[in-house]
């Protein structure tokens, strides 16, 4: 029975309802998705909507299951009785079910698609691709524009930049950076970009996959880097005690300029009282000039399970959610409000997401990471963001954080 609840019409966003050798797509198409707050439930529905017109002789059924439950289903799901496609994540997230066998490699569908390659390596594993994106947000340095104005202050684009106006700030009774690390995964964005720029993205994912030591002298020197900041003052003080919510009204009130964070960081920051005239953002900058730009943009996908029954269609619904029209329909602010993967792709016309668009899509020449806990098996980064957060209050213990992360890379990755 057909569980689509509203036909939305066809829009140009079709192709058409067959494949190229002219059968139209029928039998049962069963998408499983996590997709469960209102805005993005609202997506998914009418994405299936979509899909659905295109193709009438096609009978869709789409379940919609809490995001944080789905975390601890997938597997059982993708095991026994699996649906055609699911919600998932890129990168480490994905790699278990692709070495268990659960999911299908999809190589063919990039072949026939364009305008993802920023995200093309966290969707592959020996070489072939096991999803595809549909959403992605950039992370970057968020900051109170009227203050860098007050003290004459530009967007830096070198290391040596970024400490000189850090140093202003401190001299002024503003601390450079607000943070909450109280859940600590606030620490992993720090790291991510400080290894990133100092050691380069194939370097920080090679760490990811346990092909580096952390005692290795390149990540002591990411550390090195890192502890100038930390030396200086320039993050607010205990910031163990808050969480990332938490940290925001040091921003709002002015007690700290900046804050390094994804783009769902910029709503609370406007409903905060801060104005587009306050608030800008800007790259995180150079420390290497050697290495290309990575970035974490932390990425939402869609897999096709390896025991789906109508492979077909889910490669032709797969195809439809990569197209550059669906891929800006979906992710216009009233809908997900993020940014489309699809470098052919159009954002709304508000200033973050336009910056981070161009960000992602021009300007990340080094790779797009996913995240700390996500590019990280999951033990290793529990270990890595507990480290981190040590690090970042008490620097002199780096000796023993690093000795601990390392036998922890030794245990897990031994497995």
């Amino acid at each position: 029975m057909r569980s689509i609840l509203t036909a939305l019409a066809a829009t140009t966003i079709m192709t058409g309802a067959a494949f190229a050798d002219g059968h139209a797509l029928s039998g049962d198409l069963k998408i499983v998705s996590d997709m469960s707050n209102p805005a993005p439930r609202a997506v998914m529905e009418g994405l299936v909507a979509d899909f659905g017109a295109m193709h009438p002789d096609l009978s869709i059924e789409l379940e919609v299951v809490d995001r944080e439950a789905w975390k601890t289903q997938i597997r059982n799901s993708l095991t026994a009785n699996p649906p055609d496609v699911i919600n998932w994540y890129a990168a480490n997230r994905m790699g278990p079910y692709v070495n268990a066998g659960l999911l299908e490699d999809v190589s063919d569908v990039w072949a026939e698609i364009e305008g993802l390659d920023a995200v093309k390596g966290a969707l592959t594993i020996d070489d072939k691709q096991w999803g595809v994106p549909y959403t992605y947000y950039q992370w970057g340095i968020y900051y109170r524009e009227d203050i860098f104005a007050e003290y004459g202050l530009t967007e830096p684009t070198t290391w040596e930049e970024e400490k000189a106006n850090c140093q202003v700030l401190l001299d002024n009774g503003v601390k450079c950076y607000t943070i909450g690390t109280k859940f600590l995964w606030t620490a992993g964005g720090w790291f991510d970009y400080m290894n990133m720029r100092t050691n380069g993205f194939d370097f920080h994912m090679a760490l990811a996959q346990g092909e580096v030591e952390w005692t290795d002298e390149r990540v002591r020197q990411t550390f090195a880097n890192w502890r100038e900041l930390i030396d200086m003052g320039a993050f607010i003080d205990d910031h163990q005690n808050y969480s990332w919510q938490e940290a925001l009204p040091f921003m709002l009130n002015g007690e700290a300029a900046a804050y390094l964070m994804g783009n769902f960081a910029v709503a609370p920051l406007r409903e905060g009282g801060l104005s587009d005239d306050q608030l800008d953002f800007y790259q995180f900058p150079v420390i290497n000039p050697d290495v290309e730009m990575g970035e974490d943009a932390p990425t939402d996908t869609f897999h096709i399970p390896a025991g789906a029954t109508n492979k077909d269609a889910a490669r032709e619904f797969l195809k439809f959610v990569v197209s550059a029209d669906v891929q800006t329909k979906i992710n216009a602010g009233d809908a997900l409000g993020q940014l489309p993967v699809n470098a052919n792709s159009s954002v709304d016309d508000d200033e973050f997401l336009n910056q981070g668009f161009e960000m992602l899509s021009e300007n990340a020449t080094g790779g797009i990471a996913q995240f700390f806990d996500r590019d990280f098996p999951a033990e290793m980064a529990a270990a890595g963001m507990e480290g981190l957060q040590e690090f970042m209050v008490f620097p002199d213990n780096l000796e023993d954080i690093l000795q601990r992360l390392e036998q922890t890379r030794q245990r897990v990755y031994a497995n």
